[in-house]
């Protein structure tokens, strides 16, 4: 039998805390399926560059060379890499790959690690209106539901295509929620199956249920909902590099949705990092951020303190930049225009963005000096 995640022998808890990677969302790949109506297959596939886009290639250099990150977290939805047509699996929509890939390899090619992301919150077949819209994968007593042994399949076939690319980062799913905690352990585990079965050796990260957020870690957020402290550390790797995947945002519903911030890390995550000791787990924060003001810049200074000061977390990503936000915000806005982390990016009212508000004047400056710049992702750094 594989070793569990808790019993490889990572850092001891009184370790110095090392953040190996930090970096940016790039959202954009997932965009173009919304329908005020829920209407199945809007958007798909959709136009490349006109509905959805991965990045903006020219805006690498700056992320690597002049903001030093070493961490990009790429979007795709699963519906355009594994057509309805086709089904979820291994057979895929060989242009959006490419597409995809060129993304991918750009940032790798740069000296950074990419973070692959299927945006899809566990659920496939219909993205009209995400995160709500969709069949659970592996919910057997929904007959449309894409079954868990396609869900491996998937990963086997992805992780295969990126195998000998030591600088990718494989994130099962992103944000799960208001599902059976025992099936998203199932889900997870699958998709670990899959990829160590490709011969990947790559860092994966694997999500919690309830968005999979830190704070309520410990909570039942639905009736299936069990926490995901109750599930989680049974997963198995049996090259021990996987990492649990968190979000933690701000504001007062933890939602991201709102400018102001008012839920700071150290209370919030207190139990998630006596968890993660005590199974002597690593943690990824992928998706956190907040607004251009003076409460949300102590906010986010204090949760990367956090992180630096507790050797349970190995990494973070701020949410987000993309080529198609253009004066939208996606973070922590109240409906208001402030532009978002991409470089270059302006508020609505003509003023600069949050690349300039947020990133340049507060995240930028709390990058580490000496992120992990070379060789394969792991959770060892």
């Amino acid at each position: 039998m594989a070793p569990s995640l808790s019993s490889t022998l990572l850092f001891a808890a009184s370790a110095a805390a090392k953040i190996y990677y930090a970096g940016i969302d790039e959202s954009g790949g997932e965009f173009g399926v919304y329908s005020s109506t829920a209407t199945k297959g809007t958007g798909l596939p959709g136009r490349f560059n006109v509905d959805y886009a991965f990045l903006n290639a020219s805006t690498v250099p700056i992320w690597v060379n002049q903001n030093k990150i070493n961490t990009l977290r790429v979007a795709f939805l699963l519906e355009r890499m594994c057509p309805l047509a086709y089904g979820l699996g291994r057979r895929f929509n060989e242009t959006y790959f490419s597409e995809y890939n060129a993304a991918i390899t750009a940032i790798t090619n740069a000296g950074a690690y990419a973070i692959l992301d299927p945006h899809n919150y566990m659920r496939y077949n219909d993205p009209s209106q995400q995160p709500t819209t969709g069949s659970i994968i592996g919910n057997t007593a929904d007959p449309a539901a894409a079954t868990t042994k396609q869900f491996e399949d998937f990963w086997n076939e992805l992780a295969g295509r990126y195998r000998n690319n030591p600088r990718v980062i494989f994130e099962i799913m992103n944000e799960p929620h208001d599902m059976s905690t025992a099936l998203l352990l199932q889900d997870d585990q699958a998709a670990i199956n899959g990829i160590r079965a490709s011969g990947a050796k790559q860092m994966i990260l694997a999500p919690g249920n309830g968005y999979t957020g830190g704070h309520s870690w410990n909570q039942s957020t639905c009736a299936t909902c069990q926490p995901s402290s109750d599930y989680l550390y049974k997963l198995k790797d049996p090259i021990d590099n996987t990492a649990i995947d968190i979000h933690e945002y701000l504001d007062v519903d933890f939602s991201g949705q709102h400018q102001n911030c008012t839920q700071p890390f150290p209370p919030n995550l207190s139990f998630l990092t006596s968890w993660l000791k005590k199974y002597q787990l690593k943690a990824f924060i992928s998706e956190f951020g907040g607004d251009n003001n003076t409460m949300c810049d102590n906010y986010l200074t204090q949760a990367v303190q956090y992180m630096n000061d507790n050797p349970e977390y190995i990494g973070w990503t701020a949410w987000a930049a993309g080529p198609l936000w253009g004066t939208n915000a996606p973070c922590c806005n109240d409906g208001v225009g402030l532009g978002s982390l991409e470089p270059g990016s302006r508020a609505s009212d003509g003023s600069p963005g949050l690349y300039y508000t947020v990133w340049l004047k507060v995240l930028e400056k709390l990058v580490p000096a000496n992120l992990k710049r070379s060789g394969i992702s792991s959770i060892h750094g």
